[in-house]
């Protein structure tokens, strides 16, 4: 590793590193280099290697203003818990506290294929791949969904009574945290989804921010995911929050997010009913109230955004593409508010 005074890349320290890896990561050797993984917008993710194996390491941001959502622990835990089951994760490695590195961080195998981060690289692909590979995340998002939590030791993952209340109060809470400004839709949404929210709801282990760029494809495949990625949002709590942020990533109004080229967003992707359609016919699930879990992605989405533009105008992001962030913020808002007026099916 090299780039700063004390031996790291920004935001690692490689003498400590090695010797963790001495003494915690079997088959380690040598000395480590470090790059930054592009793509994150929250937690850091960088790509180690002893010149025989590679590793994938993550650590909260340099400047974490929303704390709940840099759970490096939750995300380790969750990881390794669904390593036997149908659900494709990163093989989990090492878990270290704040001693090593001044922060919490895990570690986990780096798995080799394509995440279509940007509609240039979903485009590359043939019609038929893209709706192949957009039909196999959702049918991976069933199978997350359908892991019986206490199956795979995650019965105390979560606190599912009361999920979707505590989400509505969580972003609340976030924005007030993060805000740079006064947005009266974020507000007027929030109230909203309050007086809307369901007292009960299903319960299986939700990922959280399931979207196309968070997952590794299968490099002579799209359709098949090999890892699905970026699971420090993850808890128990109602699964159609999963499906109904899912959507949302199909909005143009998410773009600035990701730097203006979201695969998420491209029109060549299945509409979201049709997603929808495809999550109800793998689980069987009701729809009917999918409005409110629509809006309450927008609603999320647009607090993230606002903290990402935030981070950015403290110098605190690291990385390229965080200046488009904070126009994502108002229309996102002002969608979540459009969301709740529909009704399925769309």
């Amino acid at each position: 590793m090299s780039g700063t005074p004390s031996g790291g890349v920004d935001g690692l320290d490689s003498r400590a590193l090695e010797r963790y890896f001495t003494e915690c990561v079997p088959g380690f050797r040598g000395r480590l280099t470090a790059r930054l993984l592009q793509g994150g917008r929250s937690n850091l993710t960088y790509r180690l290697t002893d010149g025989r194996t590679a590793w994938v390491l993550r650590r909260p941001p340099l400047g974490g203003l929303t704390p709940s959502a840099h759970d490096m622990y939750r995300e380790y835990r969750v990881v390794s818990a669904l390593g036997d089951s149908p659900v494709p994760v990163a093989r989990a490695v090492a878990f270290a506290d704040a001693g090593v590195l001044g922060v919490p961080f895990s570690v986990v195998e780096y798995v080799d294929g394509p995440v279509l981060r940007t509609q240039a690289q979903l485009h590359a692909l043939p019609s038929a791949d893209i709706h192949r590979c957009a039909f196999g995340l959702v049918d991976v998002l069933a199978r997350l969904h359908a892991v019986e939590p206490a199956s795979v030791e995650l019965a105390d993952f979560g606190r599912p009574q009361g999920y979707l209340g505590r989400q509505v109060r969580r972003w609340n809470d976030q924005w007030h945290r993060v805000s740079t400004g006064r947005l009266d839709d974020v507000d007027t949404l929030h109230a909203r989804l309050a007086d809307a929210c369901p007292t009960e709801c299903a319960v299986s282990i939700v990922h959280g921010d399931f979207r196309i760029d968070n997952a590794i494809l299968d490099p002579r495949d799209p359709a098949v995911v090999r890892a699905i990625v970026d699971w420090e949002m993850a808890t128990l709590g109602d699964p159609l929050a999963d499906l109904g942020l899912h959507l949302v990533y199909s909005d143009p109004a998410f773009e600035p997010v990701l730097a203006g080229s979201a695969a998420s967003t491209s029109r060549r992707l299945p509409a979201a009913a049709d997603l929808a359609q495809r999550y109800a016919d793998s689980t069987g699930r009701d729809l009917a109230g999918l409005a409110f879990y629509v809006a309450l992605g927008y609603f999320k989405i647009a607090v993230i955004a606002e903290g990402i533009h935030a981070r950015y105008r403290q110098g605190l992001t690291r990385g390229t593409g965080f200046d488009t962030v904070g126009d994502a913020v108002a229309p996102l808002a002002a969608a979540g508010l459009r969301a709740l007026g529909r009704s399925w099916p769309w």
